[in-house]
């Protein structure tokens, strides 16, 4: 612990608030809120804690507070702040899509489709599905079912849909506006679970059909009765009284959390949501973050009602969510709660042994890693490596692990452009000073573990542009491969020194996941850039043949080699003027 954080910690009110906690590069890592920060805060400081609240303390060098008037007021301050800063530590819903829906468009032609966004638009929206196939079977059902619009043609111009029956949007004499309020009345009855109406009405058509000896008419209705069949047997009934819920339940052990969302839409059980993460605060405040969370992130259809375990604060869960919000002591609302709760700690408890492997894997490896090297733990490392055959289009990439897992975001290609020849100390050179001139001068986070894919020579060159160019501390390591191309030997120190790595720990294979992927990335970028080269230079300076008929040629032939050994006739079939491809013929046949 600092000396910053010691007087600061002296300072801290006794009131209700948020806090924020931040790295050694001024990064807000977590946020959090309490009753009473003094309280709260001091206790990351005191104590044992488990291996995951130590890796996130260890990082914490310098934390902020706001004071709110009420526990309330805080649980918002919150929500609002993950919202703005997004700090790893603090849950993050993994599934950042919303919801599908099924809509019933406002227009003179109504159209039914799946849509994740809920809009002031006029049209109906019946939902959500957390299953997207289940809605896209639903709305196949229901687009056999009723003929509303499925093209973008004008009203003059006939469809395929309307020769089938299944568009009424063309022709002659166009439905009324009441026509399709009816047909969006019966949809409506539909998806709110009233179907015996449309089921008593498919029975009938099956039947006059087969007695008009009309019999693939016929077992076209028994189909569709056939499908209500089996969407009905998904769809358990839980309330006789119809309405929508959100119920929540969840259970957690060992620092994790898991969370069970159970839809009810019309009284019927459609579908579950599961979140499952680990929690930093209190679990009954951590699970009111969640749910703060749930309904801003997804975009969620708020339900009549929204259903909660006993022991969550009902005013707080109310000020999130603008509903009906119950904590059910008896009766078939409790049994729901409690089955929802079941699940979660069913789920936590299947999971747990996977969560604890990959946490020895990721987090595990990465607190060996900065012990073997006697570094603070890098938990996040920088990796880079060369590519090149021959020194044509030469490249360098670079990739991103945080806390022992890939971070595909962060990930750089790089060109070498001050560079002739196969050089790769020159190469390395270029790239890393390229890299960290920008992180200086952006402001950008540094690594805390430099790896460099090659032995001693390419981790000096590393050395002398980031210590002695740049005046960055940063430790840099190198890897080595053997003659079998696998990862051999870590390099480390000044001089360096080969690290003695047990070959069956989780932090040489962390080592090889990055070796292996940062050759991947720079091997891939480099196919791609020298057979884009490749097909360019062979076909630039043609007369006539722009990108798109260079496109289409390749589309065609797949090879220059092809292009070469066709004849004038096919390059023109492949949409090439005449005269343009008698100068392709010219061009290739000249570098034969």
């Amino acid at each position: 612990m600092n000396e910053t954080i010691k007087h600061k910690l002296e300072l801290l009110p006794d009131s209700p608030g948020c806090y924020l906690h931040k790295n050694q590069y001024g990064k807000i890592i977590y946020v959090g809120k309490a009753k009473n920060l003094k309280n709260r805060v001091r206790s990351y400081f005191r104590g044992a804690h488990d291996t995951k609240t130590e890796a996130l303390v260890a990082e914490i060098a310098d934390f902020e507070f706001i004071v709110t008037d009420s526990n309330i007021e805080a649980l918002l301050l919150e929500i609002n702040l993950i919202q703005e800063n997004k700090p790893r530590y603090n849950i993050m819903l993994k599934d950042d899509k919303s919801y599908p829906f099924i809509k019933i468009s406002n227009e003179r032609h109504p159209r039914l489709m799946i849509t994740r966004q809920i809009k002031k638009d006029g049209g109906q929206y019946f939902g959500p599905y957390p299953d997207v196939g289940a809605a896209n079977q639903t709305l196949k059902l229901l687009e056999r079912l009723y003929p509303f619009r499925k093209c973008k043609l004008p009203e003059h111009q006939f469809c395929l849909y309307y020769h089938l029956g299944q568009c009424l949007a063309h022709g002659e004499q166009l439905p009324s506006r009441e026509d399709y309020a009816q047909m969006a009345a019966e949809v409506s009855q539909f998806l709110t679970g009233h179907d015996d109406k449309i089921i008593k009405q498919l029975k009938e058509k099956m039947a006059t059909a087969a007695s008009n000896l009309e019999f693939e008419r016929a077992a076209e209705y028994r189909d569709l009765l056939q499908s209500i069949s089996t969407l009905r047997t998904k769809q358990r009934i839980m309330a006789k009284d119809l309405q929508n819920r959100d119920v929540f339940g969840y259970y957690v052990d060992k620092g994790w959390m898991c969370v069970q969302v159970f839809f009810v839409r019309q009284g019927k059980l459609i579908e579950r949501n599961v979140n499952l993460f680990p929690y930093y605060n209190d679990a009954d405040q951590d699970f009111l973050t969640y749910i703060g969370q749930f309904y801003r992130d997804q975009q969620h259809l708020i339900p009549n009602e929204v259903l909660i375990p006993q022991d969550i604060d009902e005013e707080a869960v109310r000020a999130l969510v603008d509903t009906k919000v119950v904590k059910p002591k008896i009766g078939e609302k409790k049994q729901l709660v409690n089955l929802a709760t079941k699940n979660a700690r069913v789920s936590l408890e299947q999971k747990f042994n996977l969560l604890e492997k990959n946490q020895e894997k990721t987090q595990g490896a990465v607190d060996n890693l900065g012990k073997l090297l006697g570094i603070p733990t890098p938990l996040r490392i920088e990796a880079f490596d060369n590519s090149n055959i021959m020194g044509t289009s030469p490249v360098s990439a670079m990739v991103v692990f945080e806390h022992g897992q890939a971070n595909k975001k962060e990930y750089r290609k790089y060109k070498i452009k001050t560079v002739d020849g196969p050089d790769d100390y020159a190469s390395m050179r270029e790239v890393l000073r390229r890299r960290y001139s920008r992180v200086l001068r952006e402001g950008l986070t540094p690594p805390d573990l430099i790896i460099i894919d090659g032995g001693q020579g390419q981790v000096n060159v590393a050395k002398s542009v980031v210590e002695d160019e740049l005046g960055m501390t940063i430790p840099i390591a190198g890897l080595q491969k053997n003659d079998r191309h696998q990862t051999h030997e870590l390099l480390y120190g000044s001089p360096l020194e080969v690290v003695e790595l047990p070959r069956n720990s989780q932090e040489f294979f962390l080592l090889q996941r990055i070796q292996d992927e940062v050759h991947r990335f720079a091997v891939s970028f480099h196919r791609q850039l020298r057979s884009k080269n490749s097909f360019s230079s062979r076909l630039d300076g043609i007369e006539g043949l722009g990108p798109k008929r260079k496109q289409a040629l390749l589309k065609t032939f797949k090879s220059i080699a092809n292009i070469q050994a066709a004849s004038l006739q096919e390059i023109a079939e492949a949409g090439i003027p005449y005269k343009v491809a008698e100068k392709v013929k010219e061009q290739l046949g000249s570098e034969d």
